[in-house]
């Protein structure tokens, strides 16, 4: 019960497996110095929301609320990478703030996320967003599924789906569901041309 109720990793990560944090809720020594670098944490994560995430959300709200036939090329840029920023510092803030509510109360939650927009690649950019997300997908789905064991056309299969899966979890809205799409269909891409190197 009082791990389903911590209230650091209920909303939007990290997700926290119950044998990552068992021995924690049963001792977990507590200090001045945890209470000042997760104090600190917060107050990092609640500046990028604020500061970053929720600027960058008025600037791409505003960019989409024209009507097409007025966007230009820059404004239609504008609007995007707007909408990138927003996404990114929305997830990697309430992380933030949920990591530092834990350290507060004792607890040492994993990192989330890892500059995922500094990723090489699109496998490498799911290595660093939304770690905890992308590791449950692995390890509940996709590796159910039969992971990368059962030949080359079922693992596609299985990437697409666990993708499709993880657009749902992002919201209950087709764009997500695209989104989710082609997520799965664009890893499947990269891995088949790595395969036929």
């Amino acid at each position: 019960m009082a791990y389903i109720l911590l209230f650091p990793k209920l909303l939007a990560g990290p997700i926290v497996k119950y044998h990552e944090i068992a021995d924690q809720l049963r001792i977990r020594p507590k200090s001045l110095e945890d209470v000042r670098e997760g104090a600190t944490r917060f107050c990092y994560g609640m500046g990028k929301k604020v500061l970053v995430a929720d600027l960058s959300g008025d600037i791409a709200n505003a960019v989409f609320a024209l009507p097409i036939a007025q966007l230009s090329f820059g404004e239609a840029w504008l609007g995007a990478l707007a909408f990138s920023a927003q996404i990114y510092f929305d997830f990697s803030a309430y992380s933030d703030m949920a990591i530092g509510i834990a350290r507060v109360l004792g607890f040492r939650l994993r990192e989330n996320f890892n500059y995922p927009y500094t990723a090489q690649n699109i496998t490498e950019f799911w290595r660093r967003w939304h770690i905890s997300l992308s590791s449950w997908i692995r390890e509940c789905i996709y590796i159910p599924l039969g992971g990368s064991r059962v030949g080359t056309a079922r693992t596609y299969v299985n990437l697409t789906v666990a993708f499709l899966l993880s657009g749902f979890w992002h919201g209950a809205a087709w764009t997500y569901v695209v989104w989710g799409i082609f997520h799965g269909l664009f890893l499947v891409v990269v891995t088949e041309i790595n395969h036929s190197r």
